[in-house]
């Protein structure tokens, strides 16, 4: 296992996503520009019915009588000095022919000072701000919209204003610009005239940083709600993650041990009260780790069950060998020759049907599994039994009517299946005996019924028959003719597809055996 570290790779993970989410979600909450663009259009609608308003009180009240055309600069400065003072905005007045006659801040305004507040901030306040400042900086750098720069004017005429020309035209006109801190300016120019007369021009402007001082301070609300929601946001992820990470490295942990074999039989930690992925994971990773050791034990069993059923015929295969040059008659010779050869025939055979059952886990793992129709695969295995076998018993098939019998698995396995159940039945009834085969349907589930009429099975042995190398052989059969691994084999290849196969006793009314009765059940498709 790789080694452990103070984050695993699946908390970063969470994290990254986590905060980077929350990133996307802030930057596009700071980017105010439609906010910062409402801002300004609000303040021009605004600056401009303010000098409307202005423009009229000058031009009704500093030019008096009916052939008075030029504005009175003290009236005039009088009545900037009353409605502009409150509204902290700076305004300048221009007589008709461009020439700067009132400025609000040489005449009625001292020069303005802009503070600052020197409280010590809080540390997530300055945080912020320090966010805010590098936010700014970079989104003015990147911004495509460079505004025309402000520059005072050196002399006394407004020609150099856009907009004061074109109201000394007679229409109202604005214009956004920027200071040396790209800081935006609004100008409003409107006309002050009398009964359609173009007497002069009154340009207001605002004070720099007002409306990107709003702006600020909602950025920097923004940005303190992301670092507190920052912050809670990894406590969560690092919990988070810790719930799923720490089962997930038990588990694989546990796993290790299992590969390893550490500490003996290893179990895998239970988390099935999850109600989770994980808890699913646990509960298959357990679920394969018992079957893994089952398999183990089994193999460990398979084997020594091997080493015993080989040494019976090399033991009978040593005893003929040893006793062949005490022999001293041909008879005798002849007769240990035939034990010999029986005995190597027994030994080929055992050593056969044990390379193929250690071989059919392998293969069931990789055969394919499709759709397997039984009737036609009992009909045919009957077929063949009847035609290859000389004085053999009565095989009936019955099938139930307008049924389907289709069943997931691989076809020859089990045509397997039956035929080593079939072998059996046949092996145990008595000549002229018959055997029933019936294929039934229940629900979802369908069953093959092997009915024979030998003498049954001992209760005791009901399960016993179905281990390696159990055999209990009729009356009269030479010994060695059977392995005993059918039955196993039989029953194996039928849990692989998901069905069973199990053993009973045929009785009469009397509760006297009749015979012996094999069902396999799958499950239909």
């Amino acid at each position: 296992m790789r080694p452990r570290r103070p984050f695993s790779s699946l908390t970063r993970q969470i994290l990254i996503v986590n905060i980077v989410g929350l990133g996307f979600l802030t930057g596009g909450a700071l980017y105010l520009n439609q906010f910062r663009s409402g801002l300004i259009e609000t303040r021009i609608a605004s600056l401009t019915t303010q000098a409307e308003i202005i423009a009229g009180a000058i031009a009704f009240t500093s030019a008096r009588g009916l052939d008075v055309d030029v504005i009175n600069p003290a009236l005039a400065a009088q009545i900037l000095n009353r409605l502009v003072l409150p509204t902290q905005t700076r305004a300048r007045l221009f007589r008709g022919d461009g020439l700067l006659i009132v400025d609000s801040r040489q005449r009625i305004l001292p020069e303005p000072v802009r503070s600052f507040p020197l409280a010590k901030p809080a540390p997530l306040q300055r945080l912020a701000e320090q966010i805010e400042k590098i936010y700014f900086k970079l989104s003015q750098r990147l911004s495509a919209l460079r505004r025309p720069m402000y520059r005072e004017i050196e002399d006394t005429r407004g020609s150099e204003f856009i907009e004061v020309m074109l109201s000394l035209q007679g229409q109202p006109a604005n214009t956004v610009r920027e200071n040396s801190m790209g800081e935006p300016m609004l100008s409003v120019a409107v006309p002050v005239q009398r009964f359609r007369m173009v007497l002069g021009s009154l340009m207001l402007t605002t004070e720099a940083g007002d409306i990107d001082e709003i702006v600020r301070a909602e950025r920097r609300s923004i940005l303190e709600v992301f670092l507190v929601a920052l912050g809670i946001g990894v406590i969560i992820s690092v919990i988070m993650a810790g719930t799923i990470v720490r089962p997930i490295r038990r588990l694989a942990e546990a796993a290790e041990n299992v590969r390893n074999r550490k500490g003996g039989r290893s179990s895998i930690p239970d988390f099935s009260r999850r109600n989770d992925e994980i808890g699913d994971l646990s509960i298959v990773l357990a679920d394969m780790t018992a079957a893994l050791y089952d398999r183990i034990d089994a193999n460990e069993h398979f084997a020594a069950d091997v080493a015993h059923e080989i040494k019976n015929p090399l033991s009978s295969i040593s005893s003929a060998v040893e006793s062949m040059p005490l022999a001293r008659d041909q008879e005798t010779r002849d007769k240990l020759m035939s034990i010999l050869q029986e005995d190597v025939r027994r030994l080929d055979r055992l050593i056969s049907d044990i390379s193929q059952a250690s071989r059919l886990d392998a293969q069931l793992s990789r055969a394919p599994v499709e759709p397997v129709e039984l009737a036609s695969l009992l009909s045919a295995l009957i077929e063949i039994f009847i035609e290859t076998r000389d004085n053999m018993q009565e095989i009936r098939l019955h099938i139930s009517p307008g049924e389907s019998f289709v069943v997931q698995g691989g076809e020859g396995r089990i045509g397997q299946v039956m035929r080593n159940l079939l072998e059996n039945a046949v092996s145990f009834s008595p000549p002229g005996g018959v055997i029933n085969v019936s294929l039934t349907r229940a629900g979802r589930e369908v069953q093959v019924i092997i009915d024979d009429e030998g003498p049954g099975i001992p209760a005791e042995n009901l399960e016993t028959i179905f281990e390696r190398f159990y055999t209990e052989r009729p009356y009269g059969e030479a010994f060695g003719r059977h392995s005993g691994l059918g039955l196993s084999i039989s029953r194996q290849i039928t849990e692989a597809y998901g069905g069973s196969l199990t053993a009973a006793n045929r009785k009469d009314p009397e509760g006297k055996i009749i015979g012996a009765r094999f069902t396999v059940t799958f499950r239909a498709q």
